[in-house]
């Protein structure tokens, strides 16, 4: 079973940088986005940043700015570069992989790294 592994995760100061990684155990056909959500202690998952073959690259607004998104899709990797961290960061944060081919979609996810922001 295809498996997305995150890495990167931990503790990080306010004003600190954090990079994630995300790379899949075996290539994933017809990936057509990668990207990252976040799940903070009481609230819902939700997207922070993704990219997608020949767009450009989305991000939530509470991140412009401090967070970049990179990767190689067709390779299944992708990476979130987290600068000026704050503690409103804190959070589980997970990878994800939109598959869709001949008008079938897939996801896939990763098991989520935990990011904690301190003062």
């Amino acid at each position: 079973q295809v498996k997305l592994v995150e890495s990167g995760g931990g503790l990080v100061r306010t004003g600190g940088s954090l990079r994630l990684s995300c790379a899949a155990s075996e290539n994933i056909r017809n990936v057509h986005a990668m990207g990252w959500y976040r799940q903070a202690p009481g609230k819902q998952r939700e997207l922070v940043a993704d990219l997608n073959r020949g767009g450009s690259p989305k991000y939530v607004d509470a991140v412009k700015g401090r967070f970049t998104i990179s990767g190689d899709i067709a390779k299944n990797t992708v990476e979130l570069q987290m600068n000026v961290m704050k503690t409103e960061d804190t959070g589980v944060y997970y990878c994800n992989a939109w598959v869709t081919y001949l008008g079938h979609e897939n996801e896939y996810w990763g098991k989520g790294t935990q990011v904690t922001g301190t003062i």
